[in-house]
């Protein structure tokens, strides 16, 4: 399901004409898979189902982290926190909720935002002894 939640989501994107993408950083033997967008991106029925507020003023942030040396690759299940700065440097604490869907696992946040709005985010994600990093990457939000 994690898959069709991010096919659903980068065909959305790419309908819309907007430069949202999902991004992807390898840390040793893991592939952290992460991105941002308006939530009004998502269907009204995805956004019920997985409960997140489909609003103009929201944005959701998804990442998953996937085990490389694996066969299949599979998903891992990380610790997460994070926030988010605005330029004039309001500081948001993400709230992240684990999703589990058969073999996938992934986090969401919810971040408000205003129209033209950069946010910056930094996420630590830790798996045991073997990932411990921060993620850190902006993204630019509008108003629809």
């Amino acid at each position: 399901m994690f898959r069709q939640l991010l096919i659903m989501l980068t065909l959305a994107v790419g309908l819309c004409g907007v430069a949202y993408a999902e991004q992807k950083e390898t840390v040793g033997k893991f592939d952290i898979h992460y991105m941002a967008l308006g939530s009004t991106f998502l269907t009204p029925s995805i956004a019920k189902t997985y409960g997140i507020e489909r609003s103009s003023y929201t944005g959701i942030i998804n990442i998953a982290v996937l085990d490389m040396s694996e066969t299949g690759s599979p998903a891992v299940p990380v610790e997460i926190s994070g926030v988010a700065n605005n330029l004039l440097d309001a500081r948001i604490d993400l709230k992240f909720r684990e999703i589990r869907e058969g073999q996938a696992i992934y986090y969401i946040a919810e971040v408000p935002y205003r129209d033209d709005q950069e946010i910056n985010f930094n996420i630590a994600i830790k798996h045991g002894s073997e990932l411990n990093t921060n993620l850190q990457f902006k993204q630019k939000f509008y108003v629809d």
